[in-house]
C-alpha cells in the first residue's frame, strides 16, 4: 500500500509536469518531495534509511566534488571532439537566455528536477524496497521505474537534440524508437545512481552526479549555441 502510494504520487508528478501544468514544475517538484518523505515517515524509514543523516550527508559532501568534477571534464573533452560535438546542439538551449539558463542550472534541476527523482527513486522507494527485499530489487525495481518516469519528457528528444536527431530520424514516425533508447538510457543510468547511493550511504552523492550532468549538460550546452 504505501509504496503503491509512492507510485501514486510520481504518476501524478509525470502528468503534471508534462501535460497538465509544465509551468509549476519546480512547485510540483517539491510538493511531490514533501508528500514523499510523508510516505517515508508512514513507512517508518528514517533519515539514515534514506541517507540523510548528518554520518550520510558528510560522507556525500566528500563525494560531491569529486562527481562533479569528472562530469565537467567529461564534458570538456566531448565539447572538443568533433565527433561527440553534435551531443551538444539542442534547440532548446539556443533559444534560453542567459536569465533563464541560471535558472534551469541553479533552481529548476536542482529543487525540481533533482531534488523529487533523488528523493523518490534513490531515496524513498529505493530504501523501501530494500529494507523488504534487499539492495538488489530495490536498484532493480527502482532503475526500471526510473525509465520508464522518463517516458513523456523524451518525446520531442530527436527533434531537439541534433545527435539523437541524427541517430533516430527526426519523423513523428522515429519518436516511438527516440523514446525506447532514452528509457533504455535512463534504466542504466538509474542503476548507477542506485549503486552509487548504496556505495556512498548517502542520497547526497547521487545528487551531486545527478545535477552535474544536468546542470553543466544545460549550460555548456546554451554556450555550444552560442560559439
Amino acid at each position: 500500500m504505501r509504496i503503491l502510494s509512492v507510485l501514486v504520487v510520481l504518476v501524478a508528478a509525470t502528468v503534471l509536469n508534462n501535460w497538465l501544468a509544465p509551468g509549476a514544475y519546480v512547485l510540483t517538484c517539491v510538493t511531490a518531495t514533501a508528500v514523499l518523505m510523508l510516505i517515508a515517515r508512514w513507512d517508518g524509514l528514517t533519515l539514515a534509511d534514506l541517507g540523510l543523516d548528518a554520518v550520510a550527508l558528510r560522507r556525500g559532501l566528500r563525494w560531491a566534488p569529486v562527481l562533479a568534477g569528472t562530469v565537467l571534464a567529461v564534458y570538456l573533452l566531448a565539447l572538443a571532439v568533433p565527433l561527440s560535438r553534435d551531443a551538444f546542439q539542442d534547440t532548446r538551449a539556443a533559444g534560453t537566455s542567459a536569465e533563464q539558463l541560471l535558472w534551469s542550472v541553479l533552481v529548476r534541476v536542482p529543487f525540481g528536477t533533482v531534488l523529487m527523482e533523488e528523493t523518490a527513486f534513490r531515496g524513498v522507494l529505493w530504501a523501501m524496497i530494500r529494507r523488504r527485499r534487499g539492495s538488489t530489487w530495490a536498484t532493480t525495481v527502482s532503475s526500471l521505474l526510473f525509465g520508464l518516469w522518463h517516458v513523456l519528457p523524451s518525446r520531442g528528444l530527436n527533434r531537439s537534440n541534433t545527435a539523437a536527431g541524427t541517430v533516430f530520424g527526426t519523423g513523428s514516425a522515429d519518436v516511438t524508437l527516440t523514446v525506447a533508447a532514452a528509457v533504455v538510457a535512463m534504466i542504466a543510468a538509474g542503476a548507477i545512481l542506485c549503486e552509487l547511493r548504496r556505495r556512498s550511504g548517502s542520497l547526497l552523492a547521487p545528487a551531486a552526479l545527478h545535477w552535474a550532468v544536468n546542470g553543466f549538460g544545460y549550460a555548456l550546452a546554451w554556450a555550444a549555441s552560442r560559439s
